[in-house]
């Protein structure tokens, strides 16, 4: 913390002997220093005098310090250059308010024939500059190299970025494992439209939606998407799963739109990163610079469809990779101290807290669909990935804010799945079945839903229910 102010002439004509007359006191002029100085907390490990010492030097590029009178900067003892140091929280100044491990407060003089308006504010500001800077690299000294790329402490340039892509490989083929399953669809029931591709490698790496048919702009939407993370396979595997054996069902009486594979990059590189080195899970605002190039172009589909779009089941894992690769790459990147997480042991959901405050019953109903496949995560003292656990195997987060996938419609029933694939209970199979499971639970409490809402009109049949035979 780093509270600015200044010492003027005006202290010793005015603000001191009217304190002091105030008080009822006697006053005597006091000397007011010519220059810059700083008053650290004494009871703040000494006053951290080195830190305080960084500042000075910072400003002495700007300005000139104040010197001592008789050791002494107002009337108290220059324990450094341009240093004094006060019990600052036992005499109430705002240096003392916080629980700050560096703190200071600083007094530059504007009346000096040395000094002028613009030196004073550029002053200010150096002795910002220089507490922050001291305070970064004393923070960057205390962590410990945990991932092999970039310098602890500082946050990758292009350099260390252009690195990490280098220790990228593919790994499996997006063509042969997602494409050509996509192209084997029964063109009757399916269209597969290209919205775009990745511009690194565009005939490489196209984007598809899957679109049911007939498709009718009268009707409610339902959305899927997979593979926004590309090294989740399950969300991939498992969306193209439920449009090979479930689907159809739904195509009936509601548009049925799938993106199997957001990310193809990622799936055939195992990555959680794009190829731009940033996390696609996090891109998801419109009119924002942090946009990807798989969030911008699938947001772009999605808005010109101009969809009535009821419910949107974003299909994820959290894996064992999550914390031996891809969290300490995450802090690495930004210059932070790695912190290890809690890996969920089983299925969970993340619901939007902002969407009718996650639309509790809506989650539950896909946990009941899902427990009948695997299991689900039990709560790490009450929370899941540190998060409150608010109902069993559910939490909530402010999806829009975040830019998560799962936020980017504005359908009413929104949820982003996480399976985990690492467990001993669970298989490649398991996981893409529970991806399934966790979309016809959605889907099947939506339509019971809009069904409810339906009254009698006719007198053959179920309101909401297409008649049988």
């Amino acid at each position: 913390h780093v509270d600015l102010h200044e010492t003027t002439d005006t202290d010793a004509t005015e603000f001191m002997p009217a304190k002091h007359a105030e008080k009822g006191l006697s006053y005597e002029e006091e000397v007011i220093p010519d220059g810059f100085y700083l008053v650290g907390d004494s009871k703040n490990e000494g006053g951290q005098l080195d830190f305080q010492t960084a500042i000075i030097e910072s400003v002495k590029k700007v300005t000139h310090i104040a010197p001592p009178d008789d050791g002494k900067i107002i009337g108290e003892e220059a324990v450094r250059d341009g240093i004094i140091i006060v019990p600052a929280k036992e005499l109430g100044l705002c240096g003392g308010v916080t629980h700050a491990k560096y703190t200071t407060t600083t007094e530059v003089y504007p009346d000096s024939p040395k000094a002028s308006d613009e030196i004073c504010n550029r002053a200010q500001v150096a002795a910002v500059t220089g507490a922050f800077d001291y305070v970064m690299a004393a923070m960057c000294s205390d962590i410990k190299r945990f991932y092999p790329i970039g310098t602890p402490g500082q946050p990758w340039t292009d350099a260390e970025r252009d690195q990490w892509r280098a220790t990228t490989k593919v790994q499996r083929s997006y063509s042969e494992e997602v494409v050509q399953k996509l192209n084997k669809l029964d063109e009757s029931s399916w269209e597969v439209v290209q919205y775009g591709s990745l511009p690194h490698d565009p005939d490489k790496y196209p984007l598809y939606a899957v679109k049911s048919k007939p498709w009718s702009d009268d009707r409610p939407t339902v959305m899927v998407t997979g593979g926004v993370h590309g090294y989740e396979t399950s969300g991939v595997q498992g969306s193209i799963l439920f449009i090979q054996t479930e689907a159809a069902k739904y195509a009936k009486d509601v548009n049925v739109l799938v993106f199997p594979c957001v990310s193809p990059w990622g799936y055939e590189c195992v990555q959680r990163w794009n190829y731009q080195v940033l996390d696609p899970n996090r891109s998801f605002k419109r009119d924002s610079e942090c946009q990807t190039h798989e969030s911008k172009q699938l947001m772009a589909y999605v808005d010109g469809l101009n969809a009535d779009i009821i419910c949107h089941v974003d299909l994820h894992e959290t894996t064992d990779t999550d914390a031996t690769e891809f969290r300490p790459a995450k802090f690495a990147e930004k210059g932070l101290d790695n912190v290890q997480g809690v890996i969920p042991d089983g299925f969970y959901l993340v619901g939007d807290s902002k969407n009718e405050g996650g639309q509790l019953d809506f989650q539950t109903a896909i946990i009941e669909s899902v427990k009948k496949v695997t299991h689900i995560a039990p709560p790490d003292d009450g929370k899941i990935i540190g998060e409150e656990a608010v109902r069993d195997g559910i939490i909530i987060v402010p999806a829009k804010e975040l830019g998560l996938c799962g936020g980017v419609t504005h359908a009413k029933y929104t949820t982003t799945t996480e399976v985990y694939p690492d467990s001993p209970k669970a298989s490649d199979e398991i996981c893409n079945r529970a991806q399934v499971a966790a979309v016809t639970g959605a889907f099947d409490y939506v339509m019971a839903a809009m069904c409810s809402d339906i009254k009698r009109f006719y007198p053959i049949g179920t309101p909401g229910q297409p008649w049988t035979n």
